[in-house]
């Protein structure tokens, strides 16, 4: 069979194979590179349009650019997906284009000539020829419960990297707290810690500390705590715990509206709690970065997806497997392997440790061991989505998951809870009826 080959500005343009593909009405298409002030629109068809126009990433600008392609009568609109500037074409243009979400990699320039334009028309050309693989595009519901677990994350990120500084803050007075306390911010550790600011001395920080096994530490604590801190440490420490308190408050606001916007996956939540090892927050996260789970046709097509499977070099009729490729999620991986180190630190026999304990006697490799363990558990999960199942094993009988409130803090109360409330509080209402009364 002999192709038509059609050159384009150094493309390629291959009429017949594209024919095959599309209907006739969808030979007009749009390619669009994409920044944060502007954007570069490239229009073509097989008959000989090329159009370019250019568009301000503002209000006005993205209803001109809708109006351009409607009045063109273009089908198709494919984008690179840059960060979160395609948000706003996606939203002003869903139910009118075809929208096209092209992953970067696949459709990166190996040419060295590189300007907006070229960019633009090359990417059409992709589209032109069915070359470009979409990329998921998550529901609403999907997307707005993703970028809260992620803000909640973020907050995690920064909260644990203020607690090293006040670490280091210690360790520069040659208070070695964190040799004796697992957790330095839990209870009896904020409690030594704001003893210390204070200034008291280690006899009357040992005698008030709230935990008797931390109390029975008392020769282990005198040799970590020698020293006092200093007034710029002093200083230092206390904003840090300022800091911190004001992020734990937002955490909590933002695990109560987690709580909310997971309502509509209340099935699928409980399926992800009876799994050993996942917690609310962690069940919350995995169903936000999965979206729709039918979306994969197997449990494997899903780690594969999410790059937690090893990545092969074949050459030479020689097999080779290396790291995880770490396509995808890089939120999706972090809550399994978090996940997967709960359950490796657990003392019940269950089949995930067995399993978890034969990978790591095998390789000798605790990582790997939990990044199998990981894959492992989110086969699991999607296997449990598919048929609707609970997680059942003999050995291990998980303790119902405490879910938090799903009230909303901004939520308006009407004035019956109003009255409840304050009569709980022990006051005496008394409601006037009478019209026009307050």
């Amino acid at each position: 069979r002999v192709w038509e080959i059609i050159p384009y500005k150094g493309m390629i343009i291959c009429p017949y194979q594209a024919s095959e593909t599309m209907d006739s009405d969808k030979e007009i298409v749009c390619g669009a590179d994409i920044h944060k002030d502007f954007l570069i629109a490239t229009m073509i068809s097989r008959s000989g349009l090329k159009l370019q126009e250019r568009f301000n990433m503002n209000q006005d600008g993205l209803l001109a650019f809708r109006s351009w392609i409607i009045n063109h009568r273009c089908q198709r609109l494919a984008v690179e997906s840059t960060g979160g500037f395609w948000y706003p074409i996606f939203t002003i243009l869903e139910g009118h284009v075809e929208f096209i979400l092209a992953n970067a990699y696949q459709i990166r320039n190996i040419e060295h000539k590189k300007t907006d334009k070229l960019d633009s028309e090359r990417i059409a050309i992709y589209c032109l020829n069915n070359l470009i693989t979409p990329s998921r595009i998550y529901p609403k519901d999907y997307r707005d419960l993703r970028s809260i677990t992620r803000a909640r994350e973020t907050l995690v990120n920064a909260r644990s990297k203020i607690k090293n500084q006040i670490h280091q803050s210690l360790s520069a007075c040659c208070i070695k707290l964190s040799s004796v306390i697992s957790d330095s911010f839990g209870k009896s550790g904020r409690y030594i810690i704001d003893r210390l600011l204070e200034g008291k001395t280690i006899d009357q920080i040992i005698s008030g500390i709230p935990s008797k096994r931390i109390r029975k530490k008392e020769d282990e604590l005198r040799e970590a705590i020698k020293n006092g801190l200093d007034p710029v440490q002093v200083f230092l420490i206390k904003a840090n715990l300022d800091v911190i308190d004001d992020i734990s408050k937002k955490i909590k606001i933002l695990e109560a509206e987690i709580a909310e916007k997971v309502k509509p996956f209340e099935d699928d939540l409980k399926i992800i709690l009876s799994v050993p090892g996942v917690g609310f927050i962690s069940a919350a996260t995995i169903i936000a970065e999965m979206g729709d789970y039918r979306d994969f046709p197997s449990a494997d097509k899903m780690a594969k997806y999410f790059g937690i499977v090893p990545s092969v070099y074949q050459s030479a009729g020689k097999l080779r497997t290396g790291k995880i490729t770490k396509t995808g999620s890089k939120h999706m991986r972090r809550i399994l392997v978090e996940v997967a180190k709960a359950i490796s630190r657990t003392k019940k026999n269950s089949r995930l440790m067995r399993f978890f304990q034969r990978i790591l006697a095998r390789c000798g490799k605790k990582n790997i061991a939990t990044v199998a363990l990981a894959r492992k558990v989110l086969c699991i999960i999607y296997h449990l989505l598919m048929n609707h199942e609970n997680y059942q094993e003999p050995e291990v009988t998980k303790t119902k998951p405490k879910i938090p409130s799903s009230v909303s803090p901004i939520r308006m109360m009407d004035i019956d809870e109003m009255i409840k409330i304050i009569s709980q509080a022990g006051y005496l209402v008394e409601k006037d009826l009478k019209e026009g009364c307050g």
